[in-house]
């Protein structure tokens, strides 16, 4: 027969559960009605770009950030994206990549058997893990793989003072 303390013990596991999950529902919620309200529109533009917001959230865009000796590399794969669609910044510590991924055709959604690609608006921001020099980064676009090429600043941490007297 089990002990009375183990009887508990799982009892307070499931207690946990059910509120996690509540706490889950509740966050949800909180997101879902986040997403459905109206922000308060007061020009003809701003009507229209809630509009869009509402019916197409932003995509975050994937990327791989690597390192060579010479400079900081960042990767992803937009296949799909006109060149003129995609808008790239870089400073000295960030890189910032979005654009817009646009259906040729609409289709019904009772068209589809699966939609697993995403269309519409995407972006990506990365905090870069060393300075770099924007004005000298490269971007290419080829076979839908965006390679942004940005070259390390080499700074000194620190630097060492004479001390001149007076």
């Amino acid at each position: 027969m089990a002990d009375n303390s183990d009887e508990k013990f799982f009892e307070g596991l499931a207690n946990q559960k059910a509120e996690i999950d509540d706490e889950y529902k509740v966050e949800l919620t909180k997101a879902q009605s986040a997403v459905a309200r109206k922000p308060q529109a007061e020009t003809k533009d701003s009507k229209k770009e809630s509009a869009d917001f509402e019916t197409e959230p932003e995509g975050q865009l994937t990327v791989d950030v690597y390192q060579t000796p010479a400079e900081i590399v960042v990767e992803s794969a937009i296949a799909g994206v006109k060149p003129e669609d995609i808008d790239v910044n870089v400073t000295n510590d960030s890189i910032t990549i979005k654009g817009e991924r646009r259906r040729e055709r609409e289709l019904k959604d009772s068209d589809y058997f699966y939609q697993e690609c995403y269309w519409g608006r995407f972006s990506r921001s990365v905090i870069l893990p060393q300075e770099v020099d924007p004005e000298s980064s490269t971007v290419t676009f080829k076979n839908g793989v965006l390679t942004v090429r940005m070259p390390k600043l080499e700074r000194k941490k620190t630097k060492k003072l004479k001390v001149k007297i007076e």
